[in-house]
């Protein structure tokens, strides 16, 4: 395949994951009125101004379970008919030209319903193949980019695949997480959360809406992201389930130069004890 038609079927399917995240469209829909419109803008307001005959009918469109069957037994675990493991998922993972450490595996897990890192259960994988609408790895990647989209620049979306992610980290009968652990986990989804939106800075939360910050303020950055990091070596004590799931909160609410702190507050101690470093570090 020619340089110039990789750079097409990329363009497409960038294409397709935009539609599909506006429309709520079929992957099958969504490459239809592209071909038919070529340009997304325009594709995007046929779906949504034309008649309703316009789009696939939902029976035609519906993603086929004998063909998720299928491609599921590609990677099935010789052992285990009913699971994909750590091996079967390198190698769907290449196929979807994707690392296995992509942050956009932890939204898989989610919408999946994998409850173990690199582990898919047969009737999660293709239940939740059916509801993300694609039966193929053609067809699953643009819904990946989609995820990836959603991951980075929702908040809620990204707050239930942190949570989850937790789960995911955490060795079988262990309540906390090593810190070697936390880091890996958090190394993939702080600076992409960072750099999408989805950790933006926030001042509070009124009705239950996010209040934005005032724009001449900074928040938490990258850079805080490697503090963190050193923090942590360097009190080398693990991550709890409290410690993990407040990081969130922290790093939408403070400010760049960690002032806007109440330690009153139900903060884990742990954080209470980053703060102080952090102002240490910041004036220095």
């Amino acid at each position: 395949m020619s340089k110039s038609s990789k750079k097409v079927d990329k363009q497409m399917e960038e294409n397709i994951a935009q539609f599909c995240g506006v429309t709520n469209a079929s992957v099958k829909d969504a490459r239809k009125f592209l071909d038919k419109y070529k340009r997304l803008e325009i594709a995007v307001d046929a779906y949504f101004n034309g008649p309703p005959a316009a789009a696939t009918p939902t029976s035609s469109s519906a993603p086929s379970t004998a063909k998720l069957n299928t491609l599921f037994d590609q990677y099935k675990d010789p052992d285990e008919a009913d699971t994909i493991k750590v091996d079967g998922t390198l190698r769907w993972c290449e196929d979807l030209g994707i690392e296995a450490d992509d942050v956009v595996t932890l939204a898989l897990a989610l919408e999946l319903g994998s409850k173990e890192l690199g582990t898919w259960a047969k009737k999660n994988w293709v239940d939740g193949w059916k509801r993300l609408g694609a039966d193929s790895l053609e067809g699953m990647k643009p819904v990946l980019r989609t995820l990836s989209n959603k991951l980075a620049s929702d908040a809620d979306y990204f707050h239930r695949v942190y949570n989850q992610a937790f789960e995911l980290a955490k060795a079988e009968g262990q309540r906390s997480l090593t810190i070697d652990s936390a880091q890996a986990f958090w190394e993939m989804l702080l600076p992409f959360g960072l750099r999408g939106g989805a950790l933006s800075h926030v001042s509070s939360a009124v009705d239950g809406e996010d209040v934005d910050m005032d724009s001449t303020e900074e928040g938490f950055q990258e850079k805080h992201v490697k503090w963190w990091f050193d923090f942590l070596n360097q009190r080398g004590k693990g991550v709890t389930k409290d410690t993990w799931q407040m990081l969130y909160e922290f790093i939408r609410s403070i400010d760049s130069k960690f002032t806007k702190y109440d330690m009153e507050a139900a903060w884990p101690s742990t954080i209470d004890d980053f703060v102080e470093y952090a102002k240490t570090r910041a004036a220095q």
